[in-house]
């Protein structure tokens, strides 16, 4: 005798092999029957129980076959053009980079899912009052294919550097918008300003973000008598230290300011074609040295706090430019390292802005 999750089965692999077959998923309702049997799936097979684990990963997989199988459209950031026709309806997105979550928020689009925060886990307070009971579909690294499937996203935001190894299943599921990097968050802005229909969102807070540079650059100039110093942003960590260099989502906003980078730093970004350097004993400190140090803690541990004492102690860090002259900002590491978005991006700038302040006092 046939059980039932055996006669389901049957029953979904028959719609699935009938859709195949016909021609109308090549025409444009080609996403109408994928969804009917991925409806059909879900209800049946993912909470199915009293099914042994091998069985229900195989019903589980099913279900998720019964979305994947329809041919959806791609959206490749190469091209430089995105086609998402003319719907204006809320699109249903989902982000998978903490620079992607960011970005949505500034723009006004409220994702259905997004990946988990790096700290302040699950989600960084900053976006918490927007984001509350946004879906949490797993880590940047490796976000739950089977959880967006079953979210059925208009749109999914995601990276090479992270995603590229699952880009083939991701845009099985849904159009996607693959950027280069995590940090680029001006790239990221104008790209998802466009496939998210906010093109206007996106330009003013490009406009909004170079009046404010523009502003910080003069003053910039006469707090330090026309010689922007050089500056270090370094992450303190329980090992070692991680020295952040221009091209980085922090250096990035420095560079554009009009700070300098020592030769170390400006030779270590165009060699090792790298965004940050590790130093892994004191006795390289002498790297980093700078006039100004940006300074954040990479996580709120003792072993962090110990290693940063332990490195302020040391005579080669007291006789380096800036904490000899006590030019050390200690900041949001958050804000200058993980949130990789526009947003974040102006919390960098309110820091320059108070330290500036207080320079200048």
């Amino acid at each position: 005798m046939i059980s039932e999750p055996d006669h389901l089965v049957g029953f979904a692999l028959f719609l699935i092999t009938t859709f195949l077959s016909t021609e109308s998923h090549r025409g444009d309702g080609s996403q109408a029957f994928p969804r009917f049997i991925f409806s059909f799936c879900k209800d049946h097979f993912m909470n199915t129980t009293g099914i042994d684990k091998s069985r229900r990963k195989a019903l589980q997989q099913l279900a998720l076959t019964g979305l994947i199988v329809g041919c959806l459209p791609v959206i490749s950031v190469q091209a430089g053009h995105h086609s998402m026709g003319n719907n204006t309806k809320s699109l249903r997105v989902i982000t998978l980079f903490q620079g992607a979550t960011d970005t949505a928020v500034a723009l006004g689009v409220k994702p259905i899912a997004v990946v988990e925060s790096w700290r302040e886990k699950p989600v960084y307070r900053y976006l918490r009052a927007e984001l509350q009971d946004v879906v949490q579909i797993g880590l940047e690294t490796q976000p739950s294919l089977e959880d967006i499937a079953l979210l059925e996203p208009d749109l999914i935001i995601a990276s090479r550097f992270r995603h590229q190894a699952i880009a083939p299943l991701l845009e099985q599921l849904a159009p996607v918008i693959m950027l280069d990097q995590v940090y680029q968050f001006r790239e990221t802005l104008l790209q998802m300003g466009q496939a998210c229909q906010r093109e206007q969102q996106a330009q003013w807070l490009m406009t909004r973000w170079q009046q404010r540079v523009d502003g910080l650059k003069q003053q910039i100039q006469q707090v330090f008598a026309g010689h922007p110093p050089t500056v270090s942003v370094l992450d303190i960590r329980a090992d070692h230290i991680r020295s952040y260099l221009p091209d980085s989502f922090s250096g990035s906003v420095l560079t554009e300011l009009g700070f300098a980078w020592t030769p170390v730093s400006q030779q270590a970004a165009q060699q090792q074609k790298t965004v940050s350097i590790r130093i892994s004993n004191k006795e390289s400190l002498p790297v980093v040295n700078a006039e100004l140090f940006f300074v954040f803690l990479r996580a709120n541990k003792a072993s962090v706090q110990q290693h940063y004492q332990s490195l302020q102690q040391h005579p080669l860090w007291q006789q380096m430019q800036a904490p000899r002259n006590q030019r050390i900002w200690q900041v949001d590491g958050v804000a200058w390292s993980l949130s990789g978005g526009i947003l974040g991006a102006n919390q960098i700038l309110d820091d320059i802005q108070q330290m500036l302040l207080e320079v200048a006092a």
